[in-house]
């Protein structure tokens, strides 16, 4: 199929970006890598009446900053994979990467259109709402950053509004070892259910992804395994945080017992 008829544009500078979101925004999606958009746009699921390209804006390759590493707009899933900066970032991170589709997609598709997308399937957004990770946007008001709590409203939806841009993500470094496991139909497909898991001493991290309208922070099984409580422990307080509807691809029944297994999975890999 062939997309519905839109304009299109390709500014060269993030304030021609801007500008444009402010005149059409209402109207206009923003093309990074594309690997989400343009299959939206192909089967006519989007119709947005201005598509805005990014592609000949100067690409900021990731760079260590004070507590993490700032990850620019079009710096592509392999980028941070290639980079020495995302070593700061532990092994879960590297993991949930390198289960981002196939390594076409990777190629193309962009960190933060991962996150702009928020399919609740989706690894990095989990991740960033699991490291308390930052975005930046921009309008012509100015910028303003959003902490990844307050970022994620439901699928696909986040507090971004019509006229920004998100120009960057900050991931913060993590001192302990992390692990992202998930259960897809196929290598390279969306997760069916996925947990990300980071440790240190006193301070755990989870987040499920695939569960839920966005991803979810798993704050009551942290505090439990916190407190010192055995892996095992963890499933029945999982299986209870998590309400997953019923779909075409699985019961929210089998969700939710999936996750509770991966999560007591990760917990038991990462004390070894």
């Amino acid at each position: 199929m062939k997309p519905a008829p839109f304009d299109y544009h390709d500014p060269e500078t993030v304030e021609e970006v801007v500008d444009l979101l402010a005149d059409r925004g209402d109207d206009a999606v923003i093309l990074a890598g594309g690997q989400s958009l343009v299959p939206l746009l192909n089967l006519r699921l989007a119709r947005p009446a201005v598509v805005v390209d990014l592609r000949r804006l100067p690409k900021e390759m990731p760079t260590v900053v004070e507590g993490g590493v700032q990850i620019g707009a079009m710096v592509s899933v392999t980028d941070l994979l290639a980079v020495p900066a995302s070593e700061r970032l532990g092994a879960g991170v590297a993991e949930a990467l390198r289960m981002i589709g196939h390594p076409q997609i990777r190629n193309r598709g962009t960190v933060v259109g991962s996150i702009a997308h928020a399919d609740p399937a989706a690894e990095l957004p989990a991740v960033l709402a699991a490291l308390d990770g930052v975005v930046s946007l921009r309008s012509r008001s100015g910028e303003r950053q959003v902490a990844a709590a307050d970022f994620f409203d439901g699928p696909f939806s986040t507090a971004r509004q019509a006229d920004e841009l998100l120009t960057s993500v900050m991931l913060p470094a993590f001192d302990g070892p992390s692990t992202t496991i998930e259960v897809a139909r196929r290598p390279g497909d969306f997760a069916l259910v996925g947990v990300f898991v980071a440790q240190r001493r006193g301070d755990t991290r989870i987040a499920a992804f695939g569960v839920g309208d966005r991803p979810i922070r798993l704050r009551g099984a942290e505090e439990v395994v916190n407190a010192g409580a055995a892996p095992a422990e963890i499933a029945p307080l999982v299986r209870d945080a998590l309400d997953p509807q019923d779909d075409v691809h699985a019961s929210g029944a089998y969700r939710r017992n999936v996750a509770a297994t991966l999560v007591t999975r990760a917990l038991e890999h990462l004390a070894a």
